[in-house]
């Protein structure tokens, strides 16, 4: 059977009946098979699997265009239209958890018989109705229905706010001082005399990179800060104080163990000793950074006690310049988007036997969005979608969207990377960043054919999904593969001597950058154990215990990390990823990256698998053996 990609409109007028249509067919869909279960026909263990596959597959159609459109749509009546279709997918989510007579279903079936996947799928559906609350008296269930539907409401709000306030500065001309030409032409006076540098990456991150005004910079950044604030601070404390609830509600001591369960880490305990673990790894090597940062910026201001955030780019770019002679505006010459763009594909499609192919022709949400089918061995897998550049009311950050969700005989999978790049040339962060975000839309697509839903693409434990991407942050360093597509206006690539230069001006302030995601994830962790009544106040201690740079006064770090709504108290996963990744790496060759047996071997064993697996018995597949902290811990203490 030949399977068809989803047919999204062709006309601005057309996507809010589409997302109408897209959400009430399939959630209908998943209320039949629901009744379909439930109507007392025998089946054998293996039909009530298909059934619930067909509730999994049906409710995450109707919920992925949704929770992209949200998210990425120019039309502002479209996006709010998803965030209310979103929250109806929710609700019959959250009835499907509760639903006491299916749950009679599903716990009655008979493992017996059944393969390796498929007795993985039951005991997942079971502990999932077990942490839904289905065994509990009926005003338990009513009361963890009405958290579900108000957290939903809450996540909502608290991410359109930080997507929505858009913050800026104005500055007189002479102030753009240290920051590139281009930067500087696409930046003009306003009528004013004045100049608008607003808190978007494209303006954000070169400012806070070259600006030599330390005042404006420092400007700046509590705006990027202060987004969202005050309003995203009540809306955080509420939600932490309803994922309390319904934690404990299920008998958990609070929301760090009740969402550790699902995790590799376990425990919520184990976050605060792996947060603890990693702080005391990076404290001399971070220290010692910290130390030539601070030596350097007082040769501009002998005053100067502590770094902040607002220098901390700053002066490691000067660092890097000075010291490893790293010019990063020399380097931004050879990173033009649409060269990175290519290269991206080519690269990927050389280490994983990928073949991308264009789809000009595509309908998509917004003129800037390129879409590609996506072949392997001359096979269709899937299609994704790549809108990489900022506009209004779109997403703020960096990643990837699921589309459609594979499933293997029924529908091939689909997913979108979001991204805000400038349209000429990039910073060599932001090419690291997208190697890293499409390593996640890889794995959606090569792990998009299961038989499950539920196991589909990204679908491992949640502290393992940034794995596979920070490994593929590798190829972005590697000098033959940057030679390959990083070339300047002339053609002439990359030298060899600068992108080693690079390399080890970025080993540099490493531990320092531990330190200040361990400030990350205590944030997350700690806002959710203990709920503290004064948000502000908390971050600022925290920061003083477990991040390297000082708290800026009248900063309010947390209504704008926008990973406190999904990530929630897991944070520690970026590192605990990182640990894995620098493990996995190690099983290539360093000296010929283009190499695709190992590659090959880390596709079919890894991402190909999904979630049919444990990530842990994945990793060790692959390595043939468990993963280890050492790689982690050199590379850290070199």
């Amino acid at each position: 059977m030949t399977l068809t990609n989803l047919d999204i409109p062709r006309t601005p007028d057309a996507w809010a009946d589409f997302l109408q249509q897209r959400s009430d067919t399939e959630l209908a869909r998943v209320r039949a098979a629901i009744d379909e279960l439930k109507d007392g026909t025998p089946r054998d263990a293996q039909a009530v699997l298909d059934l619930w596959n067909v509730t999994d597959t049906a409710w995450l159609n109707a919920q992925s265009v949704c929770w992209t459109l949200a998210e990425v749509h120019p039309d502002e009546a479209v996006r709010s239209l998803a965030e209310t279709l979103s929250q109806e997918g929710t609700k019959v989510s959250t009835e499907r958890g509760l639903d006491r007579d299916l749950f009679a279903v599903m716990s009655s079936v008979d493992p017996a018989g059944l393969d390796a996947v498929s007795t993985r799928l039951l005991e997942r559906v079971l502990r999932d109705f077990r942490r839904s609350g289905v065994d509990r008296s009926d005003e338990v269930r009513e009361r963890l229905r009405a958290i579900s539907e108000r957290t939903t409401v809450i996540s909502q709000d608290f991410s359109r706010a930080i997507r929505d306030d858009v913050r800026s500065i104005k500055i007189t001309p002479d102030r753009l001082a240290g920051l590139p030409e281009d930067y500087i032409a696409e930046h003009p006076a306003d009528p004013d005399g004045l100049v608008t540098i607003t808190t978007d990456y494209p303006d954000y991150i070169p400012f806070s990179t070259y600006a030599t005004d330390a005042a404006a910079r420092l400007a700046l950044t509590v705006e990027s800060l202060n987004r969202a604030w005050p309003g995203n601070d009540a809306l955080l404390s509420e939600l932490l104080d309803l994922r309390h609830q319904q934690a404990t509600l299920l008998g958990y001591g609070g929301w760090p163990d009740f969402d550790a369960e699902e995790k590799m880490i376990g425990t919520g305990d184990a976050i605060a000793t792996f947060i603890d673990r990693i702080t005391e790894a990076a404290d001399a090597p971070g220290r010692r950074d910290l130390d030539v940062l601070l030596k350097r910026a007082r040769v501009d201001d002998p005053t100067i006690e502590r770094l902040t955030r607002a220098d901390s780019t700053f002066y490691c770019e000067v660092v890097a310049r000075e010291d490893y002679a790293v010019d990063a505006q020399e380097v931004r010459r050879y990173f033009d988007f649409s060269k990175v763009h290519a290269g991206l594909l080519e690269v990927t499609g050389r280490i994983f036997g990928i073949d991308y192919v264009a789809v000009p022709d595509a309908a998509t949400w917004h003129a800037d969005v390129t879409v590609f089918d996506v072949l392997v061995d001359g096979e269709p897998r899937g299609r994704i979608f790549l809108d990489l550049h900022p506009r209004e009311g779109k997403y703020k950050h960096a990643a990837q969207f699921d589309v459609v969700t594979g499933v293997e005989g029924v529908q091939l999978p689909e997913g979108s990377l979001v991204c805000n790049f400038p349209r000429g040339l990039m910073e060599h962060d932001d090419v690291v960043t997208l190697f890293h975000e499409f390593g996640h839309l890889v794995h959606h697509v090569l792990g998009g054919r299961q038989r499950y839903a539920r196991f589909s693409g990204v679908a491992t434990e949640w502290d393992f999904v940034e794995a596979p991407s920070q490994m593929l942050e590798e190829w972005a360093w590697d000098t033959d593969v940057l030679q390959s597509f990083a070339t300047d206006a002339d053609g002439e690539p990359i030298p060899t001597r600068l992108v080693e230069s690079m390399r080890e001006a970025e080993e540099f302030g490493k531990a320092l950058f531990a330190r200040t995601q361990m400030f990350y994830a205590s944030v997350s962790y700690h806002f959710h154990q203990d709920r503290p009544a004064d948000l502000t106040a908390t971050v600022r201690e925290l920061q003083s215990r477990y991040d390297l740079l000082a708290h800026i006064d009248g900063s309010h770090f947390q209504v704008a990390f926008g990973h406190l709504d999904g990530y929630s108290s897991a944070y520690y996963t970026y590192m605990w990823s990182l640990v894995i990744a620098k493990d996995m790496f190690s099983a290539f060759d360093r000296d010929n990256l283009w190499e695709p047996t190992v590659a090959h071997r880390y596709r079919d064993k890894v991402l190909a698998q999904g979630g049919n697996a444990d990530a842990a018995d994945l990793v060790a597949d692959f390595l043939g053996r468990p993963y280890s902290f050492d790689a982690f811990g050199a590379w850290l203490s070199s």
